[in-house]
């Protein structure tokens, strides 16, 4: 078999909105917790804000350590302003397009409303800070061995990664999802963080495309295909559930309809596809060797190192929404969020510095009490398996 050493490492960032400040202070903590000069990760895949934070790593693949502490400042130092446009002319613009369409729209036609938000100011910080002559400089000194960015086409439904990088890695086509092969743009990031409704869709190549979480459905999938064996993959979500507000028993408001809208958008697809790899991996586990390194099972070991919030970040977003720009705050408070509801859709959509320095910091804290095992995973270790901190398992070879 394949040395461990020598085997491809990995990151998966997937997707959350606000809550992809976790995955910048999980990252931060592993760049102090490795020493590592450099992006001890050669394949990155993302989708959504983890798209955003893989790329940012790649075209600093050379400093590790600083690339990972500047992105930890982005989101600390994070205002809703730097987001969307939330001046009382842009928001009321955006209400009466809503109004025409759904009240008028038979009278005076369609189309006038593409989504509840204007996302113009994310689509210049993204543009601002995307450096393709630095991908390409990192790809050529195999720094960076793949970076894959997934958005979800409006036509088809499918998952498209968009990938840049070695030349061994071949486009793919499963069911409801593929690769191709592109020079990446910040088109591609602003695409895959389209959240359905609150953010406008975003045009590639005279086709639309939504939120790269809605149609990957397998995450693990992206890095696989680009060769990687070896995987961190940092999720948003907990393991457990938040617990209802204080008021009991009311009916759901929109803003809960809204929340409930983007947990399924945001579903975390890591845990039954870590799950799915242990039990290929146990399969594989009674196939000879030779039966491998000879190729004849397409099937091959895979070690996933999975890393997620130990509390839901929807409990932190208490006060957020009384700190937001009074337009943005008019408009979740239109949709019924308070202090006892909405959590959910705040906690995605909140981008406000104290909440999601809160959330840099918990993904620090958490990563940091897993030193050992990540430690000992990136340096090529194998650990015993324990299925409720890390799975194990295998993934079919491209």
């Amino acid at each position: 078999m394949e040395p461990l050493a020598a085997q491809l490492v990995a990151v998966t960032l997937p997707g959350g909105g606000a809550r992809g400040a976790y995955q910048a202070g999980a990252l931060l903590a592993i760049a102090q917790l490795t020493r590592s000069a450099v992006l001890p990760f050669r394949v990155l895949t993302g989708s959504s804000a983890g798209a955003v934070n893989a790329t940012y790593l790649a075209m600093h693949a050379d400093d590790f350590l600083t690339a990972t502490r500047e992105l930890a400042d982005l989101w600390t130092t994070l205002a809703p302003r730097r987001i969307f446009r939330t001046d009382a002319r842009t928001l009321a613009k955006i209400a009466f397009a809503w109004l025409a369409d759904l009240g008028f729209g038979a009278w005076v036609g369609t189309g006038r409303a593409r989504a509840l938000l204007d996302t113009s100011p994310l689509h210049d910080v993204v543009r601002s800070y995307f450096d393709s002559a630095a991908l390409e400089r990192h790809f050529a000194a195999g720094l960076v061995h793949g970076l894959g960015v997934t958005a979800t086409n409006y036509e088809s439904g499918l998952g498209i990664t968009f990938f840049e990088g070695s030349e061994t890695i071949r486009p793919w086509s499963r069911s409801m999802r593929a690769g191709v092969r592109t020079k990446l743009a910040a088109s591609h990031v602003l695409a895959s963080t389209a959240m359905p409704v609150f953010f406008p869709p975003v045009e590639i190549c005279g086709r639309w495309y939504a939120d790269g979480s809605l149609g990957l459905t397998t995450p693990l999938s992206p890095a696989i295909h680009m060769g990687a064996r070896r995987i961190i993959a940092i999720a948003v979500r907990s393991a457990s559930t938040a617990p209802w507000p204080k008021v009991t028993g009311r009916h759901p408001c929109p803003a809960d309809t809204a929340g409930l809208l983007l947990n399924t958008v945001f579903a975390d697809a890591l845990g039954p596809d870590v799950e799915r790899a242990l039990r290929i991996n146990q399969t594989l586990r009674l196939v000879p060797d030779s039966a491998i390194e000879t190729q004849l099972t397409a099937l091959r070991l895979l070690d996933v190192l999975v890393l997620r919030p130990s509390v839901d970040p929807a409990t932190l977003v208490l006060h957020t929404l009384s700190r937001l720009p009074r337009g943005l705050r008019h408009l979740f408070r239109g949709l019924g969020a308070s202090d006892d509801a909405g959590w959910d859709l705040l906690s995605y959509l909140g981008f406000d510095g104290a909440y999601t320095a809160r959330l840099v910091e918990l993904g620090y804290e958490d990563t940091t009490a897993r030193a050992t095992e990540i430690r000992a995973f990136l340096s090529g270790a194998q650990l015993p398996v324990r299925v409720t901190a890390r799975g194990q398992g295998a993934f079919t070879h491209p």
